[in-house]
């Protein structure tokens, strides 16, 4: 699906083979709209496809995060100030699950250590206003990390994300893309 994709803030360090994109982080990228800190950026990477209308977008993601914020996941996008990112996050020296909403402003929800595994899943789904988001370790069993509203859209801009507002040199493989139908399962089914 790689093939399809196109840059938003393109690093200056990325390689794709096959179903397998590799990205090296540019220096202090990051993606947040002013809740907390006052400040705006909107320079953070993402690979991802234009659907139209509602999808289920998903990605397995493996990294080398260390440092304060490095963070990897999937973004879903409708403008500079409506958009979510949800993933892993490097913060108060464990690696998290992660998720910022933005609606105009840019919450963040932060819990669940996952430190030892390697790699992990993002799974996203928007479908009638609503923003589903899943994680998983082994790639079989998808427990709920959020659900939210979200604007409901002709189209969104979606894919992998990653960001490094503190430095750069996050290097991040992604693999196994792929954007389908809005999956229709109930909210509890874990598969």
């Amino acid at each position: 699906m790689f093939e399809q994709c196109e840059w938003f803030n393109e690093p200056s360090a990325w390689s794709l083979d096959g179903d397998t994109l590799r990205v090296t982080t540019d220096l202090k990228t990051d993606f947040w709209r002013k809740t907390h800190y006052g400040f705006t950026r909107d320079s953070g990477h993402c690979f991802g496809v234009r659907t139209q209308g509602d999808f289920t977008a998903q990605v397995r993601i493996r990294g080398q995060f260390h440092a304060l914020y490095d963070q990897a996941g999937l973004m879903v996008r409708v403008d500079e100030s409506t958009w979510m990112k949800a993933g892993v996050e490097f913060t108060d020296d464990v690696l998290m699950m992660s998720s910022v909403l933005t609606v105009e402003q840019s919450d963040w929800a932060i819990g669940l250590p996952i430190a030892g595994v390697d790699g992990f899943w993002m799974r996203v789904t928007v479908a009638r206003g609503v923003l589903r988001v899943q994680y998983s370790i082994d790639g079989k069993t998808w427990p709920l990390l959020r659900l939210a509203p979200f604007p409901a859209a002709a189209s969104y801009f979606v894919g992998p994300v990653c960001c490094t507002p503190e430095r750069g040199g996050l290097n991040v493989e992604l693999s196994s893309f792929a954007v389908s139908a809005p999956l229709q399962k109930d909210l509890h089914d874990l598969s």
